[in-house]
């Protein structure tokens, strides 16, 4: 079990007792495990077989030791059996729902019954829950569009989670004998932000029997949950999680055409097709072949025809006379026509960045102190960071008045001396108020280094009035970047109603930067959007907005969003330099 599935027991477990009413002190605990196991970099499993000491990460004593071991060695939590005995499993859905907290759903199940997203739809629409004391018709509303984005999300997983998820399985396959090459294709080797399935691709040019073990390797997985079909050189299984998984096995000369062909876009691979018919090629996952005289590409039989390539992706690609073409590129955006006149873009990578501008502190909802979020940016090598704590309208956030802003000033000051090799700037998070004014006064926004901009609230106006209130916040003068833009939270909340362009177009005009923030739950802004950004020159913040240290580790899955969107380091703000940022934020004095 990885650590993503256990820290989903926990949490279920976590929102059950709530719901059912337990001792809030230890919900804290199991929600704080949840934080621990949700941030650790090595798996849970590798720690117990090396012998470690659970009890000694933060959040762990020894009944988290105990539930984690159990989970681990049986798949199963005997402590969550015991309260889905008092509490319905599906409660811990609703707590998903964006409006519908653990102590409302208690309320939905106490008061009308209700269990499911189907049931609470229904309990909306004739009025039974906007009845409900402490709801009313617009947090009813926002239940109905959740149920809607839910269903929108279902099936789906975070590229991050199905990384974990398949951990395990190719650690597996690995060991297999006669396995030389597995790659994971399809939409997660192109870096897309959620999967539907996965596909792997085993080159295996050893004989039948060679083909069968491994084949049987994969049925075999400890995590497969049921067997869809096993073949001789395809498999179709589905693991515990939930995630569907094929492997296909593939011999030496035809592995780069199927790696080509199964990694896609289905967009990108039409496209190339139809150059290599105009070269009198056909293309497909069994390889490159010339098509005979007077015979009609379409019609051919797989393997018809004189091979011309298909061992490599790079040998597909030159038979139509391209270079190698990134997998993050592969969506039909001009890629090919890039790749044709030698106008690929350099893409930008971690060790282009030079610090990060949003993060937070235990000055609000953060979880380490200035100074050790300092620390850990000069550990990775950073030249500068921002501490851009939440302001004073984000009160579940503990975010800061004009005072505590001032105050957090000294803190900041004595940290630039106490930890060297790195440069502090002073920022905050400031909210974006309904009418598109700033949640702080100008006396205070003049004395940060920089000012970053944020909607966390009023999520429902129209689509008209989000787009004004952020073009009202973006024409402010003293503002630099607009943040997380569009609000979605994947696989939880879709983009709040709002005329992207129009944000893009009003930031190149008022020279404000726009975030793609690299929370890989989050990933906002969508790759189309950064595309635009791109094209339109806008400085592009990658930015983690990190609550602790390990949160650190998202700019590797904001970069690989950012590929997507073909930046580069030439479009990043934080690929500049401490003077060329320095000059930059000067430029509104």
């Amino acid at each position: 079990m990885e650590n993503i599935e256990i820290a989903d027991r926990l949490n279920e477990l976590a929102d059950l007792l709530e719901i059912k009413g337990s001792n809030p002190f230890r919900i804290r605990a199991y929600r704080n495990a949840v934080r621990t196991v949700g941030g650790l970099t090595r798996p849970l499993l590798h720690m117990v077989r090396d012998g470690e000491d659970l009890t000694e990460l933060p959040g762990i004593g020894k009944d988290m030791d105990s539930h984690i071991r159990e989970l681990l060695t049986t798949g199963e939590l005997e402590m969550l059996a015991e309260v889905t005995a008092e509490v319905p499993r599906e409660l811990a859905v609703l707590t998903r729902l964006d409006g519908v907290g653990p102590k409302k759903a208690r309320k939905i199940w106490k008061e009308l019954g209700v269990t499911t997203p189907d049931e609470l739809e229904v309990a909306v629409e004739d009025g039974r829950v906007e009845a409900l004391e402490g709801f009313g018709a617009k947090s009813a509303a926002k239940i109905l569009r959740s149920i809607e984005d839910l269903r929108k999300q279902q099936g789906r997983f975070l590229r991050l989670d199905a990384r974990q998820l398949l951990r395990g399985l190719l650690e597996h396959l690995d060991e297999a004998p006669k396995l030389e090459r597995l790659e994971v294709a399809g939409s997660y080797r192109r870096g897309k932000e959620t999967v539907g399935d996965i596909d792997l691709l085993a080159l295996c040019d050893g004989g039948e029997d060679d083909r069968q073990a491994l084949m049987d390797r994969f049925t075999g997985y400890a995590e497969v949950d049921r067997v869809e079909m096993s073949g001789a050189t395809r498999g179709s299984v589905v693991l515990r999680s939930g995630l569907p998984v094929d492997l296909r096995i593939l011999g030496r000369s035809d592995y780069g055409a199927a790696l080509h062909y199964f990694t896609g876009s289905k967009e990108h691979n039409v496209e190339l097709r139809k150059r290599a018919q105009r070269r009198g090629l056909k293309v497909s996952e069994y390889g490159v072949f010339r098509v005979p005289e007077g015979t009609d590409a379409d019609q051919m039989e797989p393997g018809e025809g004189e091979r011309v390539a298909g061992e490599t992706e790079e040998e597909v690609f030159a038979a139509v006379d391209l270079p190698w073409i990134p997998p993050v590129l592969r969506e039909n955006r001009g890629e090919i026509q890039a790749a044709e006149e030698d106008a690929l873009p350099e893409l930008v990578t971690v060790d282009r960045i030079r610090g990060d501008l949003h993060m937070h502190s235990t000055w609000s909802d953060g979880k380490a102190s200035i100074a050790e979020m300092a620390r850990a940016c000069r550990d990775r090598g950073y030249e500068y960071l921002a501490i851009t704590d939440h302001s004073q309208d984000v009160t579940v956030a503990n975010g800061l008045t004009p005072e505590r802003v001032r105050e957090q000033w000294n803190e900041i000051e004595r940290v630039r001396d106490e930890v060297d090799g790195i440069h502090l700037l002073r920022g905050c998070e400031v909210d974006i108020l309904k009418d598109g004014s700033l949640d702080l006064p100008d006396d205070v926004l003049e004395g940060l280094d920089i000012v970053l901009v944020a909607v966390h609230s009023h999520m429902g106006l129209s689509r008209e009035a989000q787009t004004e209130r952020v073009l009202a916040a973006i024409r402010h003068p003293l503002v630099d970047i607009l943040v997380h833009p569009t609000g979605r939270l994947l696989n939880r909340r879709e983009p709040y109603p709002i005329d992207v362009e129009a944000i893009l177009e009003a930031a190149g005009e008022h020279g404000v930067a726009v975030e793609l923030n690299a929370n890989p739950r989050r990933l906002d802004l969508h790759d189309r959007h950064l595309f635009r950004a791109r094209e339109l020159g806008l400085p592009i913040s990658v930015a983690t907005d990190a609550h602790r240290e390990s949160h650190l580790d998202f700019m590797e899955p904001g970069l690989e969003q950012a590929r997507r969107g073909w930046v580069g380091p030439g479009d990043v703000l934080n690929c500049r330099s401490l003077d060329e940022l320095t000059d930059w934020l000067d430029r509104r004095s």
